[in-house]
């Protein structure tokens, strides 16, 4: 047993078996931790400050059309063009309908 583990720090073993990487106790590197710890942490904890929402194109199923949708709207979005619903609003993010496809918009 290694004196700096702790009982209930994550094996290794364990970790590899269920095919995440699990951090214990003094595993990471607090100046340069990974990017899927970081995406974790709630948006003000994180190292440098970022929102979790983003603005994306929608594609219509119908037309084809695109629609630059907030990942968090809080009104139903309807394609201009077929007046189709979008996506539909719920506490946090907006739940896309059916078909739509969609990708995040770059800076």
């Amino acid at each position: 047993e290694h004196p700096c583990r702790h009982a209930d720090a994550p094996q290794p073993a364990l970790a590899a078996l269920m095919g995440k990487q699990l951090y214990g106790v003094g595993d990471v590197d607090l100046l340069h931790p990974p990017a899927e710890l970081e995406a974790r942490k709630h948006k003000l904890k994180r190292k440098i400050q970022t929102p979790n929402s983003f603005f994306m194109d929608v594609k219509c199923p119908g037309c084809f059309n695109i629609t630059t949708v907030f990942s968090h709207a809080q009104t139903v979005v309807i394609c201009g063009s077929c007046s189709t619903v979008l996506c539909q609003p719920t506490g946090g993010k907006a739940r896309l309908t059916e078909g739509c496809s969609f990708r995040k918009k770059s800076d």
